[in-house]
């Protein structure tokens, strides 16, 4: 049995959560978009939308050519005071003193083991006031367990997330803003922008591997249903689309980008996620640089193709009758015109160039391809391009 698109797997609305439940987060944008078909997931205790009705491959496609609007759960935590510097350099693997106001970077923190804890990107707000903003994982009682000696104060902005993502979202966030965001907002660049007569925090990031923008909103100061027809208004003229958790997943695959707790874990260093460019050793002091410093190289997570099979999670990669490693996502890419996904193996080793035999979970079994990530625009230019100059001004907004 597949879902909307051949080759999907089919959903089971009784075995997803649609309503709000305990202390779990039902988003504040969610009566903008929800229907009978919605279905939800929760990261970081907040519900997004995993598929909301449309076919996976249309969201993928307006991610590619057009735009495409997504709630998602990411969430921000603040530190701030007079030790805010100090206290994330010990927290975080990667250096951020010179981390620039109004500048993102993305960064990793691993435990006391070497283990690969948390990613994210760490936004400087002011000269000692941060965002660091997550997806998953229990951030908050870590920072909270390490503050100690630190004059530091953690705290919760209550801000919602909306990514808009693709090649014409810059026309998009340029109207909303009454061209406020232009051209000259680089990658990973931030800062407070009014849309609609509401102030939000903006950045030019997002998980998608394309064009795109962040849109944070401020808690209760926010009058969210407002913003989104704002945004609406906004991107619908210019092809923009709702997406779901669905489409942007197999786009994030495409571009090489890691989930926190699926694709990797605390039980692998950096190193062995690839990540070694976020580490820097040289940085005295920071949680895990003594192990890190001990541990053994080389990178166990790596791309593969199958032209037979949609790779699933938990797919058994076999070579030589052994497995070697598993399959943690995977999809087919509507532009590569294969299945694609991530093998995490058990060692590492020289993988790419190698060709594997994947078993799903029913025994069924074909041939796959191992590859380096990204599985295409390998320097990034899609997301870092300048954008070209909105033509003319907004569209009556």
């Amino acid at each position: 049995m597949t879902g909307p698109t051949t080759g999907y797997p089919a959903l089971d609305p009784a075995k997803i959560y649609r309503t709000y439940v305990g202390s779990n987060e039902l988003s504040p944008f969610h009566h903008c978009y929800a229907n009978e078909d919605t279905v939800l997931r929760i990261a970081v205790g907040r519900f997004f939308v995993h598929y909301n009705g449309v076919d996976p491959a249309e969201g993928y496609w307006a991610i590619r050519r057009d735009a495409a609007l997504f709630d998602v759960p990411e969430r921000p935590v603040e530190i701030s005071g007079p030790d805010a510097v100090p206290f994330l350099e010990r927290i975080l693997a990667r250096g951020i003193a010179d981390l620039k106001e109004g500048r993102g970077r993305y960064t990793v923190a691993c435990n006391h083991h070497g283990g690969l804890f948390m990613d994210g990107i760490l936004f400087r707000l002011a000269e000692n006031r941060f965002w660091y903003v997550h997806a998953d994982g229990d951030w908050d009682t870590w920072l909270l367990a390490h503050k100690a000696g630190f004059d530091v104060t953690l705290s919760d902005p209550r801000s919602r997330v909306l990514q808009l993502q693709g090649p014409k979202s810059f026309d998009i966030v340029h109207a909303a803003t009454e061209g406020a965001v232009d051209e000259d907002m680089g990658y990973f660049h931030s800062g407070f922008f009014t849309m609609g007569g509401q102030e939000v925090f903006v950045s030019r990031t997002g998980w998608s591997g394309e064009l795109g923008y962040e849109i944070y909103t401020r808690g209760d100061a926010t009058d969210c249903p407002r913003l989104w027809n704002h945004l609406m208004d906004a991107g619908a003229p210019r092809g923009m689309v709702f997406g779901s958790m669905l489409s942007m997943n197999i786009r994030r695959i495409e571009a090489g980008i890691l989930d926190n707790g699926s694709d990797f874990d605390n039980s692998m260093t950096p190193f062995e996620a690839g990540l070694d460019r976020y580490v820097d050793l040289d940085k005295d002091g920071f949680i895990g640089r003594e192990a890190l410093l001990d541990s053994r190289r080389g990178n166990r997570l790596y791309g593969l193709r199958c032209n037979d099979l949609i790779p699933g999670a938990g797919n058994a990669i076999m070579r030589g009758g052994q497995q070697v490693g598993f399959v943690t996502t995977g999809a087919r890419s509507p532009y590569l015109e294969v299945g694609i996904g991530y093998v995490r193996f058990d060692t590492p080793g020289d993988w790419p160039g190698e060709t594997l035999i994947m078993q799903a979970a029913n025994g069924e079994t074909a041939r796959c391809d191992i590859v380096e990530l990204p599985f295409y625009d390998r320097e990034r230019h899609l997301p870092r391009a300048k954008p070209a100059p909105a033509k003319g001004r907004p569209d009556g907004l």
